[in-house]
């Protein structure tokens, strides 16, 4: 997978930066504050998926892979080390 959590926070900072900086213009204020909110946008549906992702494992963690005939839109691994069966 080439993007990660951590590639999100470091694009996030770097429009923090980009924000900051000194010298900007109104227009280029404008521009910046629109980027912001494109990418804070794009940014929550990253997260609230990441965080369907992590539910969905603990199910399988908590429940056993067995559950994906309940929830096959988990696309469970069969085994699971340490996951009840």
């Amino acid at each position: 997978m080439k993007n990660k959590l951590v590639d999100l926070n470091n694009h996030l900072f770097a429009q923090l930066e980009r924000l900051g900086e000194e010298g900007l213009s109104a227009n280029q204020i404008d521009n910046e504050v629109k980027r912001t909110e494109a990418i804070v946008a794009v940014s929550k549906e990253i997260i609230a998926n990441a965080d369907l992702a992590l539910k969905g494992a603990r199910l399988v963690a908590e429940h056993g892979a067995h559950i994906d005939k309940y929830l096959p839109m988990l696309d469970a691994p069969k085994t699971i080390e340490g996951a009840k069966s």
